[in-house]
Formats: structure tokens, C-alpha cells, sequence
């Protein structure tokens, strides 16, 4: 079953009398379950596109489906409502509330998108969400309290806390150190195998490896991986 469909994807930027071409008609699809890296160097189009499939921006043409729904000519409303149920977001800076427990922050995105909730629902979810990551026993702990893959995983529970059946990871591993990259890797790999499908924004052939599938991006054009594969069970 596909979850993405891309067909034709073009995006230019209009800089006054200047026409900047970032997306050269993209095509692709992509599987659920599959575990997707977008690879290429800065200038090649990755976050651009990232942005498009993200629901955070819309193609200047062609056609986006997301779980059988066209999303690119939507207006903006309706992508974030597509956004907030559907999609979940790891960046490489960990964007969280300094003065805001992990927990708290972990249920943060609740109150956008969960409002029939109780309080007692919410943090249930959030404790689930901290198990899930291993963070179990920092859940009143404070970000500067937590070490920088601590974090991470926070920003992951919280990317899971509307259980989306998509998350983006953008460059998550830039901030960390070596051993904590791969242990977050790592628990990228078991989310792909517990059914959710992940897709990688990264300019790094090493973290791309951990994929099952790179999608290679050069100058706005893809230039290798898009012939999508089945998902494979690990």
C-alpha cells in the first residue's frame, strides 16, 4: 500500500524578477512501512522537499498524494490538520521547552490536536510515549537536566505522541556524539519495525545506510532510489 505518491513535483521560488527552479519534477512513491532516506548535499532540494512531504509548504505543481489523499493543492488549514495527525518531526536541534519538564513537553502538541483529552488521558499517553523511548525515569526532569541524546529521544516521544504513522527525521543526529547517534539510529530502526514509516533527511551516505532505501537528490532532480521497494520486516 502506498502512503506517498509524488508525480511530477515542481518548486520555484519567485524572487522579484528572478525564477529560482529548487524542484525539478519529482517522482516517487513510497511504501507504508518503508524506511526512507533523502539523501544529498546542501543546494540539492532535500529539506525543500522535505517541506513539501512534510505539509509544511505545497509544490508550485504537480500532484502529492498521502495515504490516498492529494495534498498539494490543499490550502494551508487543511495541511496542518493533514500535518498534525499524520506526521510527526525530529529535528537535528532539539526544540524543546527549557523550562518544561519532558513529560510536559511530550504532550505539548495534545493540546493542538487532542482537545477532547483529559489532563489524566494526556500525561497516560505522554508516560507511554517515555517508556517507549527509555526515558521512563526523566519524565520531571527539566532538558537541561537531560544529556543531548536524552533529549532527543524527549523530541522523539514527543514526535509520537499523536502515534502519526509517518515520522520525518531531519539531520537527528547532528548535535550528538558518535555512540549516541547510532543509539539513535538504532531506535529509528525499531520505530520502523513496529509499523511506522520513516523517512531520513540526511546528507550523510553513513546514517543513510541505515536505511532500506535512499532516494539520491542532486540539483533539484533525483538521481538514484526511486524506484520504490517492498517493505521488509526485519
Amino acid at each position: 500500500m502506498k502512503l506517498i505518491e509524488l508525480k511530477n513535483i515542481t518548486k520555484t521560488y519567485f524572487l522579484g524578477e528572478i525564477d529560482v527552479p529548487v524542484l525539478k519534477g519529482i517522482t516517487f512513491d513510497i511504501e507504508k512501512g518503508e524506511y526512507v532516506a533523502l539523501m544529498g548535499a546542501s543546494g540539492s532540494g532535500k529539506s525543500t522537499l522535505m517541506n513539501i512531504l512534510g505539509c509544511l509548504d505545497r509544490p508550485t505543481s504537480g500532484e502529492y498524494r498521502l495515504d490516498g489523499e492529494e495534498i498539494g493543492g490543499v490550502s494551508g488549514d487543511r495541511r496542518a490538520v493533514v500535518r498534525n495527525k499524520k506526521i510527526g518531526f525530529v529535528f537535528q536541534s532539539f526544540n524543546l521547552l527549557p523550562r518544561t519538564s519532558a513529560l510536559d513537553n511530550v504532550i505539548m502538541p495534545l493540546s493542538y490536536t487532542a482537545g477532547g483529552l483529559s489532563r489524566r488521558e494526556c500525561r497516560r499517553r505522554g508516560i507511554e510515549m517515555l517508556e517507549k523511548v527509555g526515558l521512563s525515569d526523566r519524565m520531571h526532569h527539566y532538558p537541561s537536566q537531560l544529556s543531548g541524546g536524552q533529549q532527543q529521544r524527549v523530541a522523539i516521544a514527543r514526535a509520537l505522541i499523536n502515534h502519526p504513522p509517518l515520522l520525518f527525521a531531519d539531520e537527528p543526529t547532528g548535535n550528538l556524539d558518535s555512540k549516541t547517534s547510532i543509539e539513535v539510529m538504532q531506535m529509528f530502526g525499531d520505530l520502523n519495525a513496529q509499523g511506522i514509516s520513516v523517512i531520513l533527511v540526511t546528507h550523510s551516505a553513513e546514517l543513510a545506510n541505515y536505511a532500506k532505501r535512499t532516494i539520491h537528490l542532486q540539483d533539484g532532480q533525483i538521481v538514484a532510489g526511486a524506484a520504490a521497494k517492498r517493505a521488509r520486516a526485519k
